[in-house]
């Protein structure tokens, strides 16, 4: 399974644990409200069967809702007439709210139309639990009639203690989807990086496969008696490992370039160098591949203004042959120009090719490691996919950026924007 359609996976899980996260907490919400409408019926049941107990109107009840009112999610407000002892209407109370399993807390208040004041107060311990007793003022409801006030001070806590079972099983489920994501994300990560090692061993392999092998015939080659007697093919046998000896020694110092800036930032010396001169050095050190696909190297340089800028030589020089050689790679029949130039208050070079170009989509990860431009064959080109992630970074170490203009089919150049003096 390759890691982007992981990645989707991935992607489709957490949408679902997304969604399960959604729908547990609509539904922690859903029993919240069914509790509390629960518990104000549960009330209005006991106040119904307290008016059974205790003659406390002069009429007898026929309409609760007329009676009953419930002005604020911790009060209700019952209407009374006739003449009862307080003592037994608060018993008869605590014993219907027990039995209608309304556990918990309340205070009662006696209010007096007449007086216009709550005349009484009493205290109605929870049956199954123990709270701290509230004390606090009583709201008037003005009535033209006597009426008692019911204020349950821990109702919230109450309803939510109802709803244990269903807070610790989403915080269980909740635990497990966190943990199932967390393993998620580990498992891409890990086959992300498995498939970079395997692609990385893979370009490493193919790209020394050939140089070795060349190596081993010229060796082969060069062990015959009768080489010593045809001096011009001995040497173009050295000639040939040498050349070889010396590519892969530039490929192992590029990776150990590439895993020592990993660590750090890229540590440069910066120092005085001219435009042209580290352009032209740039150049002759790929002339021999030049010559070898035959190609075309144009130098546009300023003659009048031979500019200067404060950088690291070897670097900068560097970064410049790893353009060029990607010019080369990619271009069948080799056309390149390198120019320089102001632009504002940056120094500009130029490395253009009319190779095969690079589609735009592709633009934004040129840059990183190891990655390659899909080609149709992983193999169609030699490299590791690290020339242009180590340029990028020799140029953010100048402070510097790089632009790309390219069609593919016509060519491709980058330009290289650095600091000037």
């Amino acid at each position: 399974m390759r890691s982007k359609t992981l990645k989707w996976i991935v992607l489709t899980a957490t949408l679902l644990i997304i969604v399960i996260v959604g729908v547990q907490l609509y539904w922690l919400n859903m029993i919240y409200s069914l509790e509390q409408k629960t518990f104000n019926i549960n009330v209005v049941k006991s106040i119904r069967g307290l008016y059974e107990d205790v003659n406390i109107m002069d009429s007898p009840v026929n309409h609760l809702q007329d009676i009953i009112e419930h002005p604020s999610p911790d009060y209700f407000l019952f209407r009374t007439s006739g003449v009862y002892e307080k003592d037994s209407l608060v018993w008869y109370l605590k014993d219907e709210l027990n039995d209608f399993d309304v556990l918990t807390d309340a205070h009662v208040g006696f209010y007096s139309s007449r007086e216009k004041k709550y005349t009484s107060r009493e205290y109605v311990a929870a049956a199954a639990a123990r709270y701290d007793p509230v004390v606090s003022p009583f709201p008037v409801f003005e009535r033209q009639y006597d009426y008692v006030l019911l204020y349950f001070p821990h109702r919230n806590r109450y309803v939510l203690q109802q709803m244990n079972f269903w807070f610790i099983s989403s915080v269980v489920l909740f635990v497990v989807l966190i943990g199932l994501a967390v393993s998620l994300f580990y498992f891409y990560r890990q086959k992300f990086l498995a498939e970079v090692q395997k692609d990385f061993v893979n370009n490493f392999t193919h790209e020394f496969k050939t140089p070795l092998a060349v190596m081993k015939i010229s060796s082969d080659v060069l062990l015959q008696e009768k080489i010593i007697k045809q001096p011009d093919r001995l040497h173009q046998y050295a000639t040939i490992i040498q050349n070889q000896t010396m590519h892969l020694q530039k490929q192992v110092e590029r990776l150990l370039q590439v895993a020592t800036s990993e660590r750090k930032e890229l540590p440069i010396q910066r120092t005085p160098v001219t435009v042209n001169g580290i352009i032209e050095e740039a150049v002759t050190k790929i002339q021999p591949l030049a010559q070898e696909k035959k190609a075309v190297l144009e130098l546009q340089l300023p003659e009048d203004n031979n500019y200067e800028l404060l950088a690291d030589r070897a670097h900068l020089e560097l970064a410049i042959v790893n353009l060029l050689e990607n010019a080369l790679k990619y271009s069948p029949n080799p056309r390149i120009i390198v120019s320089a130039g102001k632009e504002n208050d940056h120094i500009f070079i130029s490395v253009k090719d009319n190779g095969i170009g690079i589609d735009k989509k592709y633009h934004k990860k040129l840059f990183e490691k190891f990655y390659r431009v899909p080609t149709g064959d992983v193999h169609n080109v030699k490299g590791f996919g690290l020339g242009l992630s180590f340029v990028k970074r020799i140029i953010d170490a100048h402070h510097g950026s790089i632009d790309i203009n390219s069609i593919p089919g016509i060519g491709t150049e980058f330009r290289l924007l650095l600091p000037g003096n």
